[in-house]
């Protein structure tokens, strides 16, 4: 199994090197992120989703370590992904004036309050690979997918996931940013925006795409269908900071 999965890395190290993109190789290193999905309470989604749209200008103003902030939905789901420089700028996202006022108003918004309905959701990962942002705000749909690794395959997925930023930059152009994401030693996942879902089909159709489905059987629990798609969560985005 190790034999085969390194020729198909070896082609993905091949491709970002000699291209001019290279460098994307270390777009956020050391970087980390956070991603939490809440539930909004009965009757408060358009309530929530206007306190998550109101927040970015207030993280854009107050955060300077936090880089990248959006505020996602689905029907009665929100979310939120952020990205932030290092370790410290997100603990003091998580003490900033927009994570007080969502404390505030937790209980009356959010399925479960604060703490069952947003602190136990919260997902901190560390940055494994990045393609960087660009034309951010001309984004208006997100994905974001979350992998487990098979037993004995955490670090396999690890390396496919760091070569991969490199390959999404050189060959999706409608993929905005894309991240791949560890959250401990067997948890991963992927967050990526696009314009339109033109850019999301692409990106399903794309190298990255095809060498995952290809190696989902070995790599992740489930396989493609049911470790890879089935945890599939489509946004629309509200706000980006």
């Amino acid at each position: 199994m190790r034999m085969q999965f390194v020729p198909m890395l070896s082609a993905f190290a091949f491709l970002a090197t000699a291209a001019p993109g290279a460098a994307q190789e270390t777009v956020m290193n050391d970087y980390t992120a956070s991603y939490i999905e809440m539930q909004a309470a009965d009757g408060q989604s358009e309530a929530l989703a206007e306190f998550l749209t109101g927040a970015a200008p207030v993280v854009k103003e107050t955060e300077p370590g936090t880089e990248l902030w959006f505020a996602l939905r689905a029907d009665d789901t929100l979310a939120i992904f952020d990205v932030f420089v290092d370790k410290a700028a997100r603990d003091a996202h998580f003490s900033g004036a927009v994570a007080g006022a969502l404390n505030t108003s937790a209980e009356a918004l959010v399925q479960g309050g604060w703490d069952d309905g947003v602190v136990a959701n919260i997902k901190t990962s560390e940055v494994l690979s990045a393609k960087a942002p660009v034309d951010l705000y001309s984004a208006a749909t997100a994905t974001y997918i979350a992998l487990e690794a098979a037993p004995g395959q955490a670090e396999h997925l690890a390396e496919l996931l760091r070569s991969a930023g490199p390959v999404v930059a050189e060959t999706e152009k409608k993929t905005l940013f894309w991240v791949a994401l560890r959250i401990d030693e067997t948890r991963f996942a992927i967050f990526d925006i696009f314009a339109d879902n033109s850019g999301r089909e692409a990106h399903f159709s794309g190298q990255v795409a095809g060498l995952l489905k290809k190696k989902a059987v070995d790599l992740v629990e489930g396989g493609w269908d049911e470790g890879v798609v089935a945890n599939v969560h489509n946004y629309d985005i509200l706000a980006i900071r």
